[in-house]
């Protein structure tokens, strides 16, 4: 058996639903945000995991028990978001006021993370993860998730720019039926709402 990691997305927030960057700041989710997770237990209760995996901030462990999976999950703390340091808060088209052609997978944030150590972090993960075997789920957040998938198929960090992910979203990461030791992204952004 391998290992086949599920990862989930939390709902919305205030900042998620507003662009703001949302790194170390723990949100809860708001009332759609809650629906959203709600709306993921219909697809994951199909799913036998054998391990459930979370961020520590509220906005993941919320989604984690409204999506149905709350009971026994593992806080990990290499699952929580960016650290976006003095870009907290701050939307994307205001940070580029000041900084043009400012992306964070590629410049990272001053007095929060670079792209190379949310890359460790994200390979700490898949490292520990690979150990397991079985449906594995992961809750987490946009950028770390974005990440992750990169490291996952041995892309840079700077490609997750391609890949956005919507709130309340369900991604599938595995490895190719042909070819065993190639990983595969097997499902990406999917939601009951798309």
């Amino acid at each position: 058996m391998t290992v086949r990691l599920y990862l989930i997305r939390h709902g919305e927030t205030e900042w998620s639903l507003s662009g703001q960057h949302t790194g170390r700041t723990d949100l809860p989710l708001t009332a759609r945000g809650a629906d959203e997770a709600r709306e993921l237990l219909p697809r994951l209760s199909r799913i036998q995991f054998s391990h459930v995996f979370t961020s520590p901030l509220q906005r993941a462990r919320q989604t984690c028990a409204l999506a149905g999976l709350g009971a026994a999950p593992r806080i990990e703390p290499d699952l929580a978001e960016w650290d976006y340091g003095d870009y907290e808060g701050r939307l994307s088209r205001d940070i580029r006021k000041e900084r043009p052609g400012w992306e964070v997978f590629r410049d990272g944030c001053p007095n929060g993370e670079t792209p190379d150590q949310i890359s460790g972090r994200a390979d700490r993960v898949i490292a520990r993860v690979c150990n397991l075997d079985g449906n594995v789920a992961l809750f987490s957040h946009g950028q770390f998730l974005r990440v992750l998938t990169m490291r996952w198929i041995a892309l840079a960090v700077n490609e997750a720019r391609h890949f956005s992910l919507g709130t309340a979203s369900l991604s599938v990461l595995g490895f190719d039926p042909s070819h065993p030791d190639v990983r595969s992204i097997d499902l990406w952004n999917a939601s009951a709402a798309r």
